[in-house]
């Protein structure tokens, strides 16, 4: 081979650059801080928002199994296996958090809470918010450590299976939007009336707080917030395909989405929130702190021999 055949670059075929965008080579320090982080924050979710399981225990006969459970044929809760399932989930939870035996963790952690959500969310109401981090815990398993406890959060091994995990996370976060807005267009018979409704002058009403109470006075502001939800629901598959700061952008106009429903409805959507750190670059988080300790030395070493270059000046003109 020439130098100018070597100088010119390879084309990847279709499928392969499709394989590639599913599987990008990402370090592994990333899914190190997400498995502590996400493990963390389960923990917070079963006592902070789905933290009825245990209480479904004790009332079994008010139990309706939803389609998954009733797929695999989950028995019933009870106070014996909720509890049992609440034991298991914490020292997993900690466990995996840890970066040491993640993927045995993390194997106990997603069936767990998978069963976990399926009691906890039985009475029917089904909170399409849990989606990415229910497949966030699902995929990280999958992917192999090539350091543990804390030296992982450091480790820039670069892995496609971990590029593949990670995608797995932005996918489900992304479809979190896009779904509610199908299902918005759905329950309105395909049509595009939803932006032009007062539901959200309903759930304010059915929600009360001062916020919102003060934006029932100025209905034209409820329709354009309908207006730009919707559209930036539809349009969120975009992100997916956004680089540097424009992805930046895309992901705090989301975050200040949800600030903005805490703030007039009091509905947070942290399961879905905390799942958006799978698009940040976590794995620059070691090295910065490393130079910028290197760098801190350093002055400090300057200031040292300058301060030792003035004395011995002083002395030698004593």
């Amino acid at each position: 081979m020439s130098a100018a055949d070597a100088a010119v670059p390879v084309r990847r075929s279709l499928p392969a650059r499709v394989a590639g965008w599913f599987t990008p080579s990402i370090a592994l320090a990333r899914v190190a801080w997400l498995r502590t982080v996400l493990y963390l924050f389960v923990i917070l979710d079963m006592h902070a928002f789905v933290r009825d399981t245990r209480l479904k225990g004790e009332h079994s006969d008010l139990y309706q199994p939803l389609l998954l459970a009733r797929i695999f044929e989950l028995p019933k809760p009870s106070v014996a296996n909720t509890t049992t399932l609440y034991v298991v989930l914490i020292v997993a939870c900690l466990v995996g958090a840890s970066n040491y035996f993640p993927r045995i963790a993390g194997w106990i952690v997603a069936p767990a809470f998978t069963w976990w959500v399926l009691i906890g969310m039985s009475d029917g109401k089904v909170d399409h918010d849990h989606l990415a981090l229910v497949i966030a815990l699902w995929v990280l398993p999958t992917v192999r450590s090539g350091k543990r406890g804390l030296a992982s959060y450091g480790d820039q091994t670069r892995s496609e299976a971990a590029g593949w995990a990670v995608r797995c996370v932005q996918i489900c976060v992304i479809a979190t939007y896009f779904l509610s807005a199908v299902a918005k267009l759905r329950s309105a018979g395909w049509a595009l009336t939803w932006p032009g409704s007062a539901v959200l002058t309903w759930a304010i009403v059915r929600r009360p707080h001062p916020v919102g109470e003060w934006l029932l006075h100025h209905p034209w502001m409820l329709h354009v917030m309908q207006w730009v939800g919707i559209i930036a629901e539809l349009l969120s598959p975009v992100i997916l395909w956004l680089k540097g700061r424009w992805q930046l952008l895309g992901a705090l106009f989301f975050l200040g989405f949800h600030a903005a429903n805490t703030a007039i409805l009091l509905i947070h959507f942290l399961p879905t929130v905390v799942c958006w750190l799978a698009f940040a670059p976590l794995e620059r988080i070691v090295p910065w702190f490393r130079r910028r300790r290197a760098s801190d030395r350093d002055a400090g070493e300057a200031e040292d021999q300058a301060e030792e270059g003035r004395q011995a000046k002083e002395q030698a003109g004593a």
